[in-house]
């Protein structure tokens, strides 16, 4: 996922806190609440955990959790929480089993209603074990950054060494995240590994730098550099002499790295699930458009407005790469078997102006596919307006025709 949307789950410009209570005897407020903040379009689900002296408040839908807040009071039946970082605070009275209260931001007073226990939600696609196959794990190392990768290895159903099979490095996009690239609950990569299994591929997903059980830089962290531990994982994997091809499949920047590794020959194919045609700028302008349409402004931004409104803000080095990378070279030079895949309804990389472009960059190989999918998001999920907020409330976590289609096309192209 790209900068503008998915590093939000870095910092929210919704109530998003810690509470870490006061008074260890405030039984009353102890536990798990959840509620909506009604904003008229749209609701906003929130949860709020009190354990004793450790108190924290999620927003699934934006994939927050966690976040530290400043405590004002909290006493048997109430809490009063201020959320510095985003000019917020929050009072609330235990009344008949329910923690009411309002939420106040930047001059608006929202009444926030809370009940007694978490949010459930199904992700029918998560994989659980046991396993109909086994798994490794595993870790390899990016000597150039000196960054060790922690991952899962999974290996098809009924494997026995005997015949080697394709497998596929998979590239999460942007922004820090798990092997299972999980957000809003889901866990794509682990449904994708799991259905790949079953389907006679193997696969290795893993943890990005400073996630999970992977060390490396990660303040000074750039798209090159991730690209560097994925070609890593790929000479780990060609390193194991078990495979008939070793792939890349990358998500949103994953599917630039996948353009990357290509380009340099360390890839035998590719999948890219809306990797970027245009350059960051284009496609941060792109996503910034999709959201005042959103709101019902004009959506009237250009790039030379963004590098200028971005210009008067703090970023960071991977933010500065990124606006400048243009994937355009990459895909030129791909010469292995390519699948490139989008969503109509994707609103972070829109299908309808990256697509074009990567096709008339692509080289002509009679292996590739490259296919837009009707009414999908960029998390390949079908959706009604492809908005990033839609994603947690989706049950679905990936597409089964995509699921399919990936490896369907694996398996031709062995």
């Amino acid at each position: 996922m790209l900068f503008n949307l998915i590093r939000m789950k870095k910092s929210f410009f919704l109530l998003i806190a810690t509470l870490l209570p006061m008074m260890a005897g405030a039984q009353g407020v102890q536990g798990t609440w959840h509620g909506d903040l009604d904003l008229g379009v749209r609701k906003i689900p929130l949860v709020l955990h009190v354990d004793g002296n450790k108190c924290t408040m999620d927003s699934p839908n934006q994939g927050a959790k966690g976040i530290e807040a400043q405590v004002n009071t909290i006493t048997d039946d109430s809490v009063n929480v201020s959320f510095p970082t985003i000019g917020g605070s929050y009072e609330g009275h235990v009344i008949n089993g329910k923690l009411s209260g309002t939420f106040t931001q930047m001059g608006y007073r929202l009444s926030l209603v809370m009940e007694r226990g978490d949010i459930v939600r199904q992700r029918p696609q998560t994989p659980y074990p046991p396993y109909p196959y086994q798994t490794e794990e595993v870790t390899f190392v990016n000597e150039k950054d000196t960054a060790t990768l922690a991952g899962t290895l999974t290996w098809p159903v009924g494997y026995n060494g005997k015949k080697k099979v394709p497998v596929v490095l998979m590239v999460s996009g942007s922004g820090l995240q798990n092997r299972d690239e999980e957000l809003f609950d889901h866990k794509p990569f682990a449904v994708i590994a799991d259905f790949l299994a079953r389907q006679g591929i193997a696969s290795l997903r893993f943890d990005d730098r400073g996630m999970g059980g992977s060390t490396g830089d990660v303040e000074h962290a750039t798209t090159e550099n991730f690209k560097e531990d994925a070609a890593a994982g790929v000479a780990f994997l060609k390193g194991k002499k078990k495979f008939s091809g070793v792939g890349v499949l990358g998500h949103s920047e994953g599917g630039i790295i996948a353009f990357m590794l290509a380009k340099e020959k360390k890839s035998d194919f590719i999948v890219s699930l809306a990797g970027t045609g245009l350059r960051g700028d284009s496609v941060v302008t792109e996503q910034t458009n999709f959201i005042l349409r959103q709101q019902g402004q004009p959506a009237t931004m250009t790039v030379k407005q963004m590098r200028l409104m971005m210009l008067m803000q703090k970023t960071n080095p991977w933010y500065d790469y990124f606006i400048d990378l243009d994937p355009a070279d990459a895909i030129a030079h791909v010469t292995c078997p390519a699948m490139i895949l989008n969503g109509s309804k994707d609103s972070q990389v829109l299908a309808e102006s990256n697509l074009p472009i990567i096709r008339r960059l692509l080289p002509k190989n009679k292996k590739n596919v490259i296919k837009e999918y009707p009414d999908l998001n960029h998390l390949f999920q079908p959706c009604q307006t492809g908005a990033v907020d839609e994603y947690g409330e989706i049950e679905q976590t990936i597409s089964e025709e995509v699921l399919r289609d990936i490896a369907e096309w694996i398996i031709g192209i062995h």
